[in-house]
Order: C-alpha cells, then structure tokens, then sequence
C-alpha cells in the first residue's frame, strides 16, 4: 500500500472531511476562499488545505517543498472526494457501523466547535488583564542577582583569577582570554537570575555579595568559578504583552473547563455496563 492511500485509512478523521467536502455547496464560504481544484464536480477550496493539513500534515515527508506538500494535500482532498463517491454509489452510508462512525465525528466536530467558542468568547481584554493583575499582585519580592563568572579546572588557577581582578584588571576581557564557559565570548555574563536557577553553591556565594563584588573561588560540579556582581534588584513583572498569549491560553482552558463542568452537571447519562446503584433503584411500592 502506497504511504499515501495508508494514510486514507483513517476513517474518523477522513469520515469528517469527506463529509464537509463531498456536501452540496453552499453560500456559506467565504469570498477570499477561492476553488483551487474540482474532483467529479466537487470544488476544493484554499480552506480545505487546512482540514488537510490538520489530517495528514504531521506524516507528510519532512523533506517536502512547500508547493510539494500543497500539490502532496490537494492529491489527498481529491482522493477523499472520489472514494467517499465511490462509497455512496455502494451504499456504504447505509451500513449501521458506518453511520455509528459518522455519528461519533459529527458529534465530536460538534464539541471541538463549542469549545472554540467558549473559549474565544471568554478572551476579553478585561478577562485577561485581571488575570494579570491577579498573577502580578501574588508575585513574592524575589531578588534577582546580574552576574558575571569565570570558570576554571583547578582552584589555584581561580586564585591567580581573582588576585588579577582585585589588581584592576578587567573581568570581561579576562573572562573571553582564560573561561571555559560557553559564555566566555560574552564576557561571562550570566544576566539576571533567580536564586533556584543556579547550581546551589554557586547562587549561595552570588547572592552573599554586594554590587560591584568579587568573589573567592567557588567550586561547584563544573569547576571553579569567580563571580562578579554587576547588580541586584527585585524581580520585576513580566510585561503583560509578553506573557499575553499564555493569559489566551489560561482563559481559554478556564473557560472550556467550567462549560464541561457545567453541561457534565445538567446531563443525564446513564452507565448501562455497570449495576445502578442501591439509591438509584426505584422504591418498592410495598414498603411506601
């Protein structure tokens, strides 16, 4: 079987789209939707691409061009179209497991929509800026430490490294000549920092220092290293333009949560594999 028709064999994912393209048009598309190919009379648009895509799109070859993985999707929508034909014509539709199969697609199109829904509604700017103001009023007053290192093999070498440093000589450019830190080009730079993202021996020694301070040898898993201390302050609060598309997302789960939550709750559904319950049983009329 070719990869491409293995891919076909999908029915839950192939019976969704077949069935979207396959339907009689509508007037519903968009104007900027234009037809890019015709299958047996069934005209494919630019949007279906993108049902494709979300199909199929993850197994295409990685190697592909982009035009190649169009004209790779386009084949795909086209096959769907005259198989799915050629399914009717034998009167597959009509077979109980088959309509089970697009009973269950439909329904769960139908969900992933009324998430989307739920979840676009609640993206307020007001929605998100009090979860920001929220997530900024809990933020602790952690200190943040801007810091320089030089890291070498032995201690004594950390020693000869410090008594320079303490004779006036410059931490950036001794740091680029004798580090072998990955940072060494930049000067040993570290920027800012909180206490838990270093090694715990070398944030002890980083934040006991003041401004402007340099270090004696500190030895950690990686050597030894000479830190100095460029500044310190209190952790500010992200931006709230950085941190807005995880705010979209936080909303938008809080949202799809408290609606399944609350549909979960008005539903009646009843588990037909498992005996009922004692206080789900119908009262018997002889003890009334």
């Amino acid at each position: 079987m070719s990869p491409r028709y293995s891919l076909l064999v999908r029915p839950l994912g192939a019976l969704a789209l077949a069935a979207v393209l396959v339907a009689p048009a509508t007037t519903l598309r968009a104007q900027d939707d234009p037809v890019i190919a015709r299958a047996n009379g069934v005209d494919i648009h630019q949007s279906d691409l993108a049902f494709a895509d979300e199909e199929i799109g993850s197994n295409v070859p990685a190697q592909m061009t982009p035009e190649q993985k169009r004209e790779y999707l386009i084949t795909y929508l086209g096959d769907i179209i005259v198989l799915a034909q050629a399914a009717e014509q034998q009167r597959l539709g009509d077979k109980p497991d088959v309509q089970r199969q697009m009973a269950f697609e439909r329904n769960k199109v139908l969900m992933e929509a009324l998430l989307r829904n739920a979840g676009k509604a609640a993206q307020t700017d007001d929605a998100l800026h009090k979860v920001y103001d929220e997530a900024v009023k809990k933020m602790t007053n952690e200190e943040e430490v801007h810091a320089r290192h030089i890291l070498v093999a032995t201690e004594q070498e950390a020693k000869d490294i410090e008594a320079q440093l303490k004779g006036g000589a410059d931490f950036a450019a001794l740091a680029k000549e004798k580090s072998k830190d990955p940072g060494a080009a930049n000067g040993g730079d570290l920027g800012y920092f909180t206490k838990d993202q270093m090694v715990p021996e070398f944030s002890e020694a980083a934040f006991k220092l003041d401004k402007g301070q340099i270090s004696d040898p500190v030895k950690t898993q990686f050597g030894w290293h000479v830190i100095k201390v460029e500044d310190k302050r209190v952790k500010p609060a992200p931006k709230f333009e950085d941190v807005k598309a995880q705010i979209e997302n936080f909303v938008t789960r809080k949202a799809q949560a408290e609606l399944v939550t609350k549909l979960r709750a008005d539903a009646k559904v009843e588990r037909m594999d498992k005996p009922a319950k004692l206080d789900d049983k119908p009262a018997d009329p002889a003890k009334k």
